[in-house]
């Protein structure tokens, strides 16, 4: 089969890369530019994206995916090829031909279903326990922060304080209330869609003494805890421990805490961007997910840049080396026209 015919089915699917993620890729859904779906092979899940808009080739390019998890990526030819189970290529090629010449579903039916699969208990849960929380000043929360290096604790409207959290330990059914900084979960659009819990001590010096002090709720996947209001350069790392230690330097570049690796390398990208500064966690996991981001954003024609702490991660290095020497490092690492416009300068 000429390589010439494969592209030009490509193409003409990408033309149409919601209506072919539609049928192949059932158990996923739409978000922005995107279908998110678990797997090439349909999957349920969020770590694989195709983009659904964009120029015909080249950076951006409209039915491109990547899987967030392993770092594969191709065309919705691969995709046809593997969730229909295609025996070979030429039974793909065919496959396509046939999707290719089927009338399309009503476009109201497709609006309809394609909300199908929304989380829907969990992320109102995660609004109310927000909503009853109260801002950190002066709070635990705040005490908590601060014990951990943070000097710039304003404008942190994502970030509230409960008093008496529950707690469930895993295989049990007795509930502990504890306090707790609760982090706002939101996508593109600033829609809240679940929250996280750091469960603390009751000093306020540390997290509590339980098995598990940090938990996720809601949908998170491609969305995060925002410090900022978009603009055409933004950060984006796992913690908010680390992306707050950076945000100490840089007040005023917004930023992004995914909550975990994999949720970096997931993480959906606003469309007015620009460049982004990846802040990479020193271990493997970090660096893989690091990668991944970069590799996504490079192919939405966005710069990226990764900061590397000296450390485990940003945190460790404002605690142990201080703030001078983390503007130092970080500086190093900018591209010279935001060293001006977000560094601080040292007291």
């Amino acid at each position: 089969m000429p390589s010439s015919v494969a592209s030009e089915l490509a193409r003409r699917l990408a033309r149409d890369a919601e209506a072919v993620c539609r049928r192949y890729l059932s158990n996923g859904r739409r978000e922005g530019r995107y279908w998110l779906v678990g797997d090439v092979r349909n999957a349920l899940g969020r770590s694989l994206f195709v983009r659904l808009t964009g120029p015909e080739s080249g950076k951006g390019a409209a039915g491109k995916w990547t899987d967030a998890a392993t770092g594969e990526h191709g065309d919705l030819l691969d995709v046809i090829s593997e969730s229909a189970r295609c025996a070979d290529f030429v039974e793909a090629i065919d496959e396509a031909r046939r999707f290719l010449s089927l009338p399309r579903d009503d476009p109201q039916t497709e609006r309809v279903t394609s909300h199908i699969h929304a989380p829907k208990a969990s992320s109102e849960a995660a609004r109310r326990l927000f909503h009853m929380s109260r801002p950190i000043t002066g709070t635990l929360a705040e005490r908590y922060l601060r014990h951990r290096g943070m000097t710039t604790l304003h404008d942190l409207d994502s970030l509230r304080f409960h008093p008496r959290c529950y707690y469930r330990p895993e295989k049990s059914f007795a509930v502990e209330t504890w306090p707790a900084l609760i982090a706002a979960v939101s996508d593109l659009d600033g829609k809240m869609t679940g929250a996280h819990r750091t469960w603390l001590d009751r000093s306020g010096r540390d997290k509590a003494p339980i098995a598990t002090p940090r938990r996720m709720m809601g949908d998170l996947c491609g969305n995060g805890v925002r410090f900022g209001a978009p603009l055409d350069v933004m950060a984006a790392g796992e913690g908010i421990e680390t992306v707050l230690s950076v945000r100490s330097l840089l007040p005023t570049m917004p930023m992004v805490a995914a909550l975990s690796s994999a949720h970096l390398a997931a993480l959906l990208l606003p469309s007015a961007l620009r460049r982004l500064y990846v802040l990479c966690d020193n271990d493997a996991a970090g660096k893989k997910a690091s990668a991944i981001l970069v590799d996504r954003a490079t192919a939405e024609g966005i710069e990226a840049i990764v900061l590397v702490p000296r450390l485990g991660d940003f945190n460790d290095d404002l605690r142990r080396l201080g703030e001078d020497a983390l503007r130092a490092a970080i500086r190093t690492q900018l591209a010279p026209q935001d060293v001006e416009r977000f560094l601080t300068l040292s007291a």
